[in-house]
């Protein structure tokens, strides 16, 4: 019969965190396998030293290279793969004679660890346990004595060697995260926690629980010093101070845009900003969908007073608050944006600082629904008669349907104001052929998402209210009818020629 193979856990480092079960398929193994660079040491067999008999078979799996600098014709993840399979075939070789084998594995085997290589190689063909085993995540938050997440947070486990504008999003957009395979990935990952704005809040765990650990805040780390095994931790935001912090100088307004609708439209860099945020403000619909963190104030608002939570924002920012000025879809389409930095350009607001985070327009969620209407020249309309006259509005209309430009039409409509949709229909009917396509788009990315393709001279403006977004095509505007049915609306980027 065949042998047993064992992936064995053997904890963060400290011989005395391994488990009972560890010690236990130590002592049941026959062969004892574990991972090395050339130089011979194993971190994995000094972790197990003591429970490891002379009788037992040692398998060392050395490593080819530790570099990705290498002359195999597949590059190093070719030399990696062909390590990878002479060394399951040696230990299939012993499971095959009938030997329980056991691979040592740092921290849990199925956690970035060699053991997994050998395990989806071998264990398909061999009766198979793994044990699992306390990782470097949990250990270094534990020797930091920082909770890594807490209620609703949501903790992100990075690998170091992605690329750094990955690294920064990811680090923007979570509540918490570690940061593993540091060494010569560190300047990076240091580069991408500033720009993320979490490097205040970083800290920095080396060879946890072993001989020469290392903690300290990772701004204070020297770069040539890292070894990797060493992890940064950007912890729980609760009940650490840093969503409840005091005002400690100057705050700011950050203008945040979250798209047509809910968690799926934000970016990583309005989440980023929106946990970090000591206050948000905002219209109390958009409000809504931000989930609800602690220690964080909301400050919610009527639709109609967007100069008064202008200036409420700023003062508050005045006062050393990090406030969050919440805005649906972009902050610079007929939103927030504007409203802030009006207020902002008063003299008694200017030296502090406001940022304008983009987000996706209304426009382009019903574009993306429909199809491509705006693939070619658009304008932005709109019909909103409050802030500015109808004449005013009737006019940009004229000139745009006379240069044949896509339109996109935002506040069409409302219970009390449907009267616009008509005139702008009988306006565009002036220029537009009666059978132009029109996409009516009723709150996409919602609950009550409605999205229809009509005739320009059927438009109905019963149909249409605040939560709707009008897209007029131009003279060359194509509906096709694909397979199963579906209507696509396109615009081509080739205009023809006169």
């Amino acid at each position: 019969m065949s042998g047993k193979l064992y992936g064995v856990g053997l904890g963060p480092g400290d011989p005395s965190l391994m488990t009972v079960r560890a010690v236990q398929a130590i002592a049941e193994a026959q062969v004892i396998a574990y991972h090395s660079a050339r130089h011979g040491r194993s971190i994995a067999r000094s972790i197990a030293a003591e429970h490891i008999r002379a009788d037992q078979v040692e398998e060392a799996l050395v490593y080819p290279l530790t570099t990705e600098t290498t002359d195999h014709p597949g590059g190093y993840r070719g030399a990696m793969e062909d390590f990878y399979a002479e060394a399951s075939a040696r230990l299939a070789e012993h499971l095959d004679a009938g030997r329980t084998v056991a691979v040592l594995a740092e921290g849990d085997p199925l956690f970035y660890g060699s053991y997994m290589h050998m395990h989806k190689r071998l264990a398909d063909r061999y009766d198979t346990e793994v044990i699992p085993g306390v990782t470097s995540v949990s250990a270094a938050a534990a020797r930091l004595g920082t909770p890594l997440a807490e209620a609703e947070e949501v903790l992100t486990i990075l690998p170091g060697t992605l690329p750094e504008e990955e690294l920064t999003a990811r680090l923007a957009a979570t509540d918490a995260a570690v940061v593993m395979k540091l060494g010569r990935t560190f300047p990076k990952v240091r580069r991408a926690l500033e720009k993320s704005g979490r490097l205040p809040e970083a800290r920095y765990a080396e060879r946890v629980t072993m001989a020469g650990e290392r903690l300290s805040a990772l701004s204070e780390v020297a770069e040539e010093s890292v070894p990797y095994f060493s992890v940064a931790v950007v912890p729980s935001r609760i009940g650490t101070g840093a969503a409840e912090r005091e005002p400690a100088g100057p705050g700011e307004v950050v203008v945040v845009g979250t798209g047509p609708a809910g968690p799926l439209w934000l970016t990583p860099e309005t989440r980023g900003a929106l946990a970090a945020a000591d206050d948000l403000v905002g219209y109390t619909t958009y409000l809504d969908r931000v989930p609800v963190r602690p220690g964080q104030r909301r400050h919610g608002s009527d639709n109609r007073v967007e100069a008064e939570r202008a200036e409420f924002a700023l003062q508050l920012a005045r006062r050393g608050r990090r406030v969050a000025v919440v805005s649906g879809g972009d902050p610079g389409v007929f939103a927030m944006a504007t409203a802030v930095l009006e207020v902002a350009s008063a003299e008694e607001y200017t030296e502090i600082p406001v940022r304008v985070l983009p987000g996706v327009t209304a426009a382009n969620a019903a574009a993306a629904r429909a199809g491509a209407p705006l693939g070619h020249d658009y304008a932005t309309v709109s019909l909103s008669d409050r802030l500015k006259p109808w004449e005013v509005i009737a006019g940009r209309l004229r000139a745009a349907a006379a240069a044949d430009l896509v339109l996109a039409l935002y506040n069409p409509g409302s219970r009390s104001r449907n009267w616009q949709v008509g005139k702008a229909r009988e306006l565009l009917l002036e220029h537009r052929a009666p059978d132009t396509p029109v996409v009516v788009a009723r709150d996409v990315g919602g609950e009550g998402e409605r999205v229809r393709i009509v005739r320009l001279a059927d438009l109905d403006p019963a149909e249409v209210d605040m939560r709707t977004i009008l897209l007029v095509g131009s003279s060359q505007t194509q509906v096709v009818r694909r397979g199963g049915g579906e209507e696509v609306v396109w615009t081509p980027r080739r205009y023809p020629e006169e």
